[in-house]
């Protein structure tokens, strides 16, 4: 496979873009069924909060339901990219789209019967802790693809470096897609087929696009001996420093995701109009999707922390404004510019893991900053449906500004672990290691 990536790769003085990337031998392979697998992961969140708003009538109520799932995700989902570290992705997606539909199924009818909320909350834990990490394992197939997976592989070569943030920028913008397409499915088939039908539809797409993207094995990282070793623990990603601080500021991105879908939804309401929560939520997403774009497309100056820090900047400054418009149009507006600098925090957040992090644990690592994502979802939703009931639209759009401020101080705060240089210091120690035990090896065999 290396020498058939490797024809792949521009002259060094040629930019690597998204034509490049997309001759990657195998990469559609994965890519359309991944997409598919990836869809509920947008649907999850306001299909649960449509339907128990239904059922229960409080926002409060749903949200809690929703975090749960949102806290269950998070705490499982790191575990769940170690195991496909160790022991390959299908091994970890197959049972697991399996568990998440039977879940799935059982939270709405528990919810059409009108459960009490402690058998709500029961249910809505293995929902969340089930949830396929299709993204993560993506991402992790594409470092193997532009050949950083393979084992024995100590680093991305320096030919890829550019096709690696390419495809970096390329799934925040295959994510983002998700969430322009997946809360207005969601809302549409809420409203005007059947309030259980968002999750119902997220449960079929999740069980059917995660079988068909469990079954591109050819494609999957490859397992090294040390990797397949069970007997053998690597360090867990968290170790990392990094890590660490991307994962508290990805905590930011989730509360903009789950404060918006509560309180678009709220605002909406207040204004009569129920379905615009889709559309205003979509517009929100495609700012996302399209900052993505333009990310991908750009020969970069200036560094990556940099760029992190800018985009958490600005969001924090557009979040400030929400809770004052008072109609639907400017709230558009507004919510196409949070759009706009969610993206580029994201794509520069997932490119540093790829610098700090090695091979070995890099689908664990990504499912860190995924499972911060969903943690901060779900707090933004619990507190932003609370505020919702008790004072309106208006109060549950301040959780965001909270979130994101947070963020950014934490960012600005310890902003001197999330600099690369040259070789990340994981993948350094990780040479170290191999060859200490390489010369320990020579040294025992030496007559």
């Amino acid at each position: 496979m290396a020498s058939a990536v490797s024809s792949t790769t521009p002259p060094p003085a040629q930019r690597a873009g998204y034509r490049h990337l997309m001759r990657t031998p195998g990469a559609w392979t994965f890519l359309l069924p991944g997409f598919a697998a990836r869809q509920p992961f947008a649907m999850l969140t306001i299909s649960i909060v449509l339907l128990l708003r239904h059922t229960t009538g409080s926002y409060g109520l749903a949200g809690a339901v929703a975090a749960v799932t949102g806290v269950s995700m998070a705490l499982f989902a790191p575990q769940s990219g170690k195991l496909a570290d160790r022991h390959g992705q299908s091994a970890v997606l197959v049972p697991g789209v399996l568990l998440h539909a039977a879940a799935a199924a059982l939270l709405t009818a528990l919810a059409l019967a009108h459960a009490p909320l402690w058998a709500l909350i029961a249910a809505a834990v293995p929902t969340g802790a089930s949830v396929p990490q299709v993204g993560p394992m993506v991402r992790a197939r594409w470092a193997a693809a532009l050949g950083d997976g393979a084992p024995g592989g100590s680093g991305p070569r320096s030919g890829h470096r550019p096709l690696l943030a390419t495809a970096a920028a390329f799934e925040s913008v295959t994510d983002e897609l998700t969430f322009v397409i997946g809360p207005v499915l969601a809302t549409g088939l809420s409203t005007a087929v059947h309030p259980a039908s968002g999750l119902i539809a997220e449960a079929a797409l999740t069980l059917v696009g995660g079988l068909l993207f469990a079954a591109q094995r050819r494609t999957a990282p490859p397992l090294s001996a040390a990797r397949a070793d069970t007997r053998e623990r690597p360090a867990s990603a968290l170790s990392v420093p990094g890590v660490r601080v991307l994962a508290v500021a990805f905590l930011g991105v989730g509360s903009v995701f789950g404060g918006m879908q509560v309180a678009l939804t709220a605002f909406a309401q207040e204004h009569g109009q129920p379905a615009l929560n889709g559309v205003l939520y979509g517009v929100f997403a495609a700012g996302n999707m399209l900052a993505g774009v333009v990310c991908g497309a750009i020969a970069w100056r200036t560094s990556p922390r940099r760029r992190l820090l800018t985009s958490y900047a600005a969001l924090t400054l557009i979040c400030s404004t929400l809770w004052a418009v008072p109609a639907p149009l400017p709230l558009g507006g507004l919510g196409l510019l949070a759009g706009l600098c969610i993206a580029p925090a994201l794509i520069t957040g997932y490119t540093l893991v790829e610098a700090l992090v090695p091979a070995t644990s890099r689908t664990e690592a990504f499912t860190w900053l995924t499972g911060s994502v969903a943690l901060g979802q779900a707090a933004a939703v619990t507190a932003a449906g609370q505020l919702a009931d008790g004072f309106g639209a208006s109060a549950a759009f301040t959780v965001p500004l909270v979130g994101t401020a947070l963020a950014l101080l934490t960012v600005v705060s310890l902003r001197a672990r999330i600099a690369p240089r040259g070789v990340s210091t994981a993948i350094r120690h990780e040479r170290r290691t191999a060859d200490t035990h390489n010369g320990s090896l020579q040294t025992a065999d030496a007559p």
